[in-house]
């Protein structure tokens, strides 16, 4: 195990990459090298062969002429010329002298006399006379007409040149024959100018081979004639050959046929003698790259070992680090990379440590008026509260809203409500601080909303802190010269009289603070008949929060038509409610109180979750569709829900503009200050946001051009009945065209008909959703409802292409 960690290790990883790379670039260079010295070896011996062949041509050629000469010189003779004229027997003698005498001075091997009758009257040699015979009186007509010709002749196998050159005096009298050999002494010959091994082999008319005369030895030459005999030259007649004393690169060159014999000479180069030259070379080349593989491994060894081991030490200062330990610095006195990343994991140290405290501080204290936050107030809630279950006593919430803040806001700026939110939290803490119950605890939860926690407090008790709260409110606030008077609305809930659990008494005190406003009361005692159907709402609550813990939801989407072009590209989500004893539930009849209790904030996150399940599911299918969820007023308060959305889209590897967020006019308008902050941050993330309900509310036009959203949604009211309802037409018409001029993409919700869809079309509606269309459907329905989708005549284009894109 100590072995394998240790070959895991940087240091070992570093030499080992070092000594592959340089190994591999070693190798590559020598099989680089020998394939171009074998490469051009093989280049050079082709090179030598042709030109081997042209000398060979060129040496036979000067043969040849030298024998002509030497025949001219004869036939010229006036002695000689004069005794084949006369023709007597003492004449035949002196001519065969003449041609045995002249033969030996230019080295023929036979001298011959072809009378004017074209008989061979007299030679040197009876058995080259007979063998040559029939190529010899071929010839004398072209040596008649061309002053001499020259040829190839076979006798027992052995190659012969031949010249015939005419006698005449001043005609033709007869023909001078001379024969030359073609043997070992012309190979050696071109052996020596060529540096080529040179055989001459005749080929009977068998097709059989015989070495005649070779510069090879008389076994090597006989078995170089025995693998020319199965091997297949190229077209220029080259082939390769292993010889008993290596490989060569041979060519065979015709040079004569006669009476179906054939006589050819073969070139050979030896490989080994071609690249003998570079092997040398190769051998220092090896050497040094022996050299450099030892040289290398030892400088590799070295620069592991200097990377790896201040990096070992860097990694026992993160396992510090990871263990929370902030306090010992790093101290590397280095200048060069190693001594930058020590001193980047300096910085990085102190920067955890500062944004760990600052994470802290902000995960639980309010920034505006530094007094803790929901999540701290209710982490502190559930102390109290299982304290007060061990002890048998009781804790109360008091939950705050201020009144006319928004009116403030509005008036003064969102600086001037800044400061009197802090005067407010000085004012609340002080009022606490001076009773003698010192264990009060105050907290901003957002917005306008503040919450007490009252530990071992009862009912008449915690009345009584209402009203000095209260009372300390109602002297006004002094801000840049202006006096402020506010007041609030406080909600009174307490375990274990009303709930037992911490966020079920802060939605009850929450309903009650809102009954407060209502009422003008001032502190109100959560009583179950502020809910509704009293008893029914409180099961009600209990039942929402089971019904997300047994997923009793049910996700439904409504699709969405691009009007131009009949193409789903969005849909609507929706929630149904399953009762295991009711049956559905419809949304009527849960929503509103959701809202009213803040449970909605807990339907959003779970509609955000399974919507971007669904729109993952879709994606992997290939179908890319724009999902709206909408918010309500509680959720716009929220200041987490930016955060709430984008973990939702990490989890689920989706961008921002997979979503398009719904809200209504009435819930912008309840406080548009902070709604435009909460949907500018949503912005910023990438989302698209839509004003949902369009001309149903009392916005105003001045406020909403400064929202960044992208869409408007026409409400169903308008859209219904348009088709026959002029007035509705005109509200459409010009909500249409409002949306375009502010840039807004716009959707008609409601379609019933195709007459409304294609008067939709003709006022240029972007996208629309409707009965028409599709009722609301289970998300797991929608692939299969995009693939079915047909637009109305004359938009039917392929809708899964469409979704796709």
């Amino acid at each position: 195990m100590r072995a394998r960690l240790h070959f895991r290790s940087l240091e070992s990883r570093i030499l080992t990459l070092f000594m592959l790379l340089i190994v591999a670039v070693q190798v590559i260079g020598l099989l680089v090298i020998q394939r171009g010295i074998e490469s051009n070896a093989r280049a050079a011996i082709a090179q030598e062969l042709t030109n081997g062949s042209k000398v060979f041509r060129r040496l036979l050629d000067q043969n040849a002429q030298s024998l002509r000469f030497g025949a001219r010189l004869l036939a010229r003779d006036t002695a000689f010329v004069a005794a084949i004229g006369n023709n007597d027997e003492t004449d035949r003698a002196t001519i065969e002298s003449a041609l045995a005498n002249h033969g030996r001075r230019i080295k023929a091997s036979a001298s011959m006399l072809v009378s004017a009758e074209r008989t061979i009257s007299a030679t040197t040699s009876e058995v080259q006379a007979a063998g040559l015979k029939k190529l010899v009186l071929g010839m004398l007509d072209q040596a008649e007409a061309s002053d001499g010709a020259n040829g190839i002749g076979i006798v027992d196998r052995y190659p012969y040149q031949v010249v015939v050159m005419p006698v005449k005096a001043p005609i033709v009298i007869g023909w001078i024959v001379m024969t030359f050999p073609i043997d070992r002494q012309i190979a050696d010959e071109m052996r020596n100018i060529s540096a080529l091994h040179t055989s001459i082999v005749t080929r009977d008319s068998k097709g059989q081979w015989l070495p005649v005369g070779s510069t090879f030895p008389v076994p090597v030459a006989t078995e170089l004639v025995q693998h020319m005999e199965s091997a297949k030259p190229g077209p220029d007649g080259a082939f390769e050959v292993e010889l008993a004393d290596g490989l060569y690169s041979a060519r065979r060159l015709a040079i004569g046929e006669d009476a179906g014999q054939g006589v050819s000479v073969v070139l050979a180069r030896s490989f080994d003698e071609a690249i003998a030259e570079y092997s040398r070379l190769e051998r220092w080349l090896l050497g040094l790259t022996v050299a450099g593989i030892v040289i290398s491994a030892s400088v590799s060894v070295v620069t592991a070992k200097r990377i790896a081991q201040p990096i070992r030490e860097l990694v026992s200062v993160a396992k510090r680090l990871e263990k929370g330990d902030y306090k010992g610095q790093i101290e590397f006195v280095r200048e060069d990379e190693i001594g930058t990343l020590a001193h980047a994991f300096d910085s990085m140290r102190e920067g955890i440590a500062r944004r760990e405290q600052e994470i802290r501080r902000l995960a639980y204290w309010d920034t505006l008026t530094n007094l803790p936050n929901r999540a701290q107030f209710v982490v502190h809630l559930e102390t109290s509260i299982a304290d007060a279950r061990k002890r048998e006593s009781s804790v109360f919430v008091l939950m705050m809203d201020l009144d006319r803040f928004k009116h403030v806001n509005d008036v003064m700026g969102h600086t001037f409500g800044d400061a009197l939110l802090r005067q407010v939290a000085e004012r609340l803490q002080l009022t606490l601080t001076s009773r003698r119950n010192t264990s009060a605890q105050v907290a901003r939860l957002g917005g306008d909303e503040f919450a007490v926690l009252l530990p071992n407090c009862d009912l008449q008790l915690a009345q009584l802190v209402a009203r000095e709260l209260l009372a300390s409110l109602e002297t006004p606030l002094s801000l840049d010269d202006q006096m402020v008077d506010i007041g609030a609305g406080v909600g009174i809930a307490g375990y274990p009289l009303h709930g037992d659990g911490a966020e079920q008494l802060m939605s009850l005190a929450e309903v009650a603070m809102y009954t407060a406003k209502q009422r003008t009361e001032g502190a109100v005692v959560y009583d179950a008949v502020f809910d509704q159907s009293s008893a029914q709402s409180l099961s009600l609550l209990t039942e929402l929060r089971n019904a997300i813990e047994r997923n009793e939801f049910r996700l439904f989407v409504q699709p969405k038509i691009s009007l131009a072009t009949g193409k789903a590209v969005g849909a609507e989500a929706l929630v149904r409610w399953v009762h295991p004893e009711r049956g559905n539930v419809f949304p009527d009849q849960f929503i509103p109180f959701a809202e009213q209790t803040g449970f909605i904030r807990v339907l959003t996150r779970w509609m955000m979750e399974q919507s971007a399940i669904l729109s993952h599911e879709l994606a992997s299918q290939g179908i890319h569709l724009k999902l709206s969820v909408n918010l309500s007023t509680r959720d716009l308060m929220d200041q987490d829900l930016p955060a709430k959305f984008a973990d939702v889209l990490a989890r689920h590897q989706l961008g921002p503009s997979a979503f398009c967020l719904e809200i209504t006019e009435s819930a912008i308008m309840d406080d548009p200050v902070r709604a435009q902050q909460t949907l500018e941050r949503l912005h910023l993330m990438g989302m698209d946001l839509s004003i949902d309900d369009f001309g149903t509310g009392y916005s105003s036009l001045a406020y909403l051009k400064r929202l960044p959203v992208n869409e408007l949604k026409i409400d169903k009211s308008f859209v219904l009945n348009m088709e026959h309802d002029t007035g509705d037409a005109k509200i459409v018409r010009s909500t249409i065209d409002l949306g375009h001029n502010m840039g807004l993409r716009v959707v008609a919700e409601g379609i019933e008909s195709e007459a409304v869809w294609r008067l939709l079309v003709l006022m240029g509606c972007d996208q629309a959703q409707g009965y028409f269309m599709s009722r609301p459907i289970p998300a797991s329905g929608l692939a299969q409802w995009i693939r079915q989708w047909q637009p109305p005549d004359g938009l039917a284009e392929d809708p899964v292409a469409s979704a796709a894109k």
